[in-house]
């Protein structure tokens, strides 16, 4: 077999419609076990074509290599790793194919990154600009300001807000409802400030809305009245954040790392905000006691007497 499409085709249509993962985790899936199958394609060479069955550990490692040649970076290749074997596992369940020569294949090791966040002062600093515009401005101004109260006071991801529907959000009972990675749904408290920030978007917009058609289920709107892009709200954000001196080394996940490591170093429970910032495994939160402790050995060093 020289063009083995079908069983990626099938492969993409398993991880949306049994798995439900997310869009973006069934594109990059996707997309890696494709690059796989374009490497072997040149790797074996030939006429004779090749299969997915008569891979060995060799053209894995040569994949790997190449990755690694074309610059990309050590997390890319893990997740492209991880997508491989995922693929053969989904090979073994639906057309018995026994051998998974990625299953031995060494994961490339990952450099432990702290995740960027704001510190208090930068909070307040970036609040108090974004309030000051809201009050100067109109509907664009309220709607960045409710967006960035929503980002902090909840800690959701960028796709989870965009993706916000009317119904997902509960002004009365201060929470909203959120669509997380797999589909998988979780409620989180709304803050005041999030909740005033929000009412007082939702007037602006609904005296722009009376100008024309709008979309009646998203929350965050353009100025044509269609739900805001990943990438409008993206850009909307990033405004804000270039307001601070660092700002160019900020982004919207920043604002989920400031939720967190501010919860954590107030003595918050670190399942509390496992569950609060919808992920699968507690490893994944552990990053950010990472971040307190960091934070805690400087504070150490500057202050202790024989540090």
């Amino acid at each position: 077999m020289s063009t083995p499409a079908p069983e990626i085709a099938e492969f993409t249509a398993f991880l949306a419609k049994e798995r439900n993962d997310s869009p973006h985790t069934v594109k990059a899936y996707a997309r890696d076990v494709a690059d796989f199958a374009a490497f072997c394609t040149r790797y074996y060479g030939g006429g004779g074509g090749w299969s997915f069955a008569g891979v060995d550990r060799l053209a894995i490692r040569g994949w790997l290599a190449a990755m690694q040649q074309r610059g990309l970076a050590k997390r890319s290749a893990a997740r492209a790793l991880s997508a491989l074997r995922t693929f053969y596992r989904f090979l073994n369940a639906t057309r018995g194919l026994e051998v998974n020569p990625a299953k031995a294949a060494r994961t490339p090791r990952l450099e432990r990154t702290l995740p960027g966040h704001l510190d208090r002062a930068e909070v307040e600093r970036l609040f108090a600009e974004a309030e000051r515009r809201a009050k100067a401005g109109g509907f664009t101004e309220a709607r960045d300001l409710a967006m960035l109260e929503l980002f902090y006071s909840t800690g959701i991801r960028l796709a989870e807000l965009a993706g916000l529907n009317e119904q997902d959000v509960d002004l009365v009972s201060d929470q909203v409802k959120v669509r997380g990675k797999g589909k998988k749904e979780r409620l989180v408290p709304v803050g005041s400030h999030a909740g005033r920030a929000l009412r007082r978007y939702y007037r602006q917009r609904d005296a722009v809305g009376r100008m024309g058609a709008r979309d009646g289920r998203a929350v965050f709107l353009g100025r044509r009245g269609r739900r805001l892009s990943t990438r409008g709200v993206q850009l909307a954000i990033k405004r804000l954040l270039g307001t601070l001196a660092r700002g160019r080394d900020l982004h919207v996940h920043s604002l989920r790392h400031s939720f967190a490591t501010h919860l954590l170093d107030a003595g918050a429970d670190l399942r509390a905000v496992q569950e609060l910032l919808g992920h699968a495994s507690l490893s994944t939160t552990q990053v950010y006691t990472h971040t307190s402790v960091e934070r805690l050995k400087k504070v150490y060093h500057q202050a202790h007497p024989r540090a």
